[in-house]
């Protein structure tokens, strides 16, 4: 007999994590190759994880509701000898190193792989004094400055007492020595308090409020609103993120869509909107500017070879999700709306898979279907960049014409870019920006290929 490990698999390129939902298999019932043994959800998407051999559930190492990094072990599967082999590709590689907090693992221990040797534990798992760290909270540790004595005085909420992730962080805004006190100044050590900057307040204990009326309405928030939570925040401090704006003329764009939207979806069943159009201006000028088209790793940037848009639709809650077109470079208009429609139709009915919301390099958000004219999105992790477009309006502006200029009533949109300015300066981003502007005002209301 032989186990097989059944690790969370990664479900996109910024997912970190995910919330395991519900077990449909338990433990000592037999599983087919491809049945489904649980389902999991992350920010994005809900999923079922199939098994990747024919056997049966040796062993479950998590509880519903618990949140599991990529690459983590979650079950054993015990088949026979010489499928663990066979098995491996089905399920996403172990050495996926997670970026977001480890969860509590179920109370009851889980026993070491068979194959592995005592020696081959990992070092950063446990403290001296036998306390488990994850390997996220080691991280943060590092980054902070924290010492391992420090880290051990930390009290956690896990099980057992473990540290994790919202521990660590409630920690460090109730620390007051992490502040840089100079130009060239290391923090100062544990225990000695800050010289240019006051301590901050206490920080009230969670579940407690500082001041409020006995009237008010308390509202936890529910798994995907701390993911999405924990999303932004990370992406702000990753990213130092500047805003651009411009403001386009798309009155073409706009008579145009409607001397043909009737005849368009009844010779093709498809709904003309400006989000095809959008996108197509977008991978224009992508191919004009590659380097807004990146990621960040460490000190290299990673020029994308393909230009995949992600496009922010709406899902059944209010939330929103990033659904990608892939190589969308290299379809027409109506390759566009095709694929616009059908990813949002889907995003609707929370049907999408979850190789539909990976592999994005650029992100498009309207702000306009809320009635916003601007907005200055986020970056979506690990893009360097993302453009709103907002409300379009009518609006007097000035028209240049042979016989002078004249103000006339024009259909006007404001565009925002966002970037990280890590790797995309003023120039690029406002040049970037521009073009998509540039394409959208010269928008040909004559054209005949959709």
């Amino acid at each position: 007999m032989a186990q097989v490990e059944l690790v969370m698999p990664k479900m996109g390129e910024s997912i970190i994590e995910a919330t395991i939902l519900n077990w449909v298999k338990k433990v000592g019932d037999s599983v087919e190759v491809d049945d489904t043994v649980l389902e999991i959800a992350t920010d994005k998407v809900d999923s079922e994880v199939p098994a990747p051999v024919a056997g049966i559930i040796k062993e479950i190492r998590y509880e519903p509701d618990s949140t599991v990094a990529v690459g983590e072990v979650i079950a054993l599967i015990e088949t026979e000898a010489g499928a663990e082999v066979e098995a491996s590709p089905a399920v996403a590689p172990a050495d996926d190193k997670p970026k977001a907090s480890t969860p509590e693992p179920a109370p009851t221990p889980a026993p070491r792989r068979e194959n592995k040797s005592e020696s081959e534990q990992s070092p950063s798992e446990k403290s001296d004094n036998g306390r488990f760290y994850s390997p996220l909270v080691r991280t943060i540790a590092e980054k902070e400055g924290i010492s391992q004595a420090e880290l051990d005085q930390i009290p956690g909420t896990g099980n057992g007492g473990r540290v994790n992730k919202s521990d660590i962080q409630a920690y460090l805004k109730r620390r007051t020595n992490r502040f840089i006190t100079g130009p060239g100044k290391a923090a100062p050590t544990a225990g000695t308090p800050a010289t240019t900057l006051p301590p901050r307040p206490p920080v009230a204990p969670a579940g407690s409020l500082a001041s409020g009326s006995s009237s008010d309405e308390i509202i936890e928030m529910n798994r995907m609103r701390k993911l999405i939570a924990d999303h932004m925040v990370e992406s702000k401090r990753t990213s130092p993120h500047v805003t651009s704006f411009i403001e386009v003329d798309v009155t073409d764009i706009v008579n145009w869509r409607e001397g043909i939207k009737k005849d368009f979806q009844q010779q093709h069943g498809e709904k003309i909107t400006y989000t095809p159009i959008f996108i197509e201006a977008v991978a224009k000028a992508i191919k004009d500017f590659p380097l807004v088209n990146v990621s960040v790793d460490g000190t290299r940037i990673i020029k994308k070879a393909d230009i995949n848009i992600g496009m922010a639709a709406a899902l059944p809650s209010g939330n929103l999700i990033v659904p990608v077109i892939r190589n969308a470079d290299r379809l027409n208009l109506m390759g566009l709306t095709k694929q616009v429609n059908d990813l949002a139709g889907r995003a609707r009915e929370n049907k999408l898979k979850p190789e539909e919301i990976k592999d994005g390099t650029f992100t498009v958000t309207n702000v306009g279907t809320f009635g916003n004219v601007m907005g200055t999105p986020i970056i979506n992790q690990p893009q360097v960049a993302i453009l709103a477009v907002g409300a379009i309006r009518k609006k007097p502006a000035v028209v240049e014409t042979e016989y002078g200029d004249l103000i006339a009533v024009r259909q006007m949109m404001f565009m925002s870019l966002s970037y990280d300015h890590r790797v995309v300066d003023g120039f690029l981003g406002g040049s970037f920006l521009r073009r998509i502007g540039d394409y959208l005002e010269a928008f040909d209301p004559q054209r005949s290929d959709v």
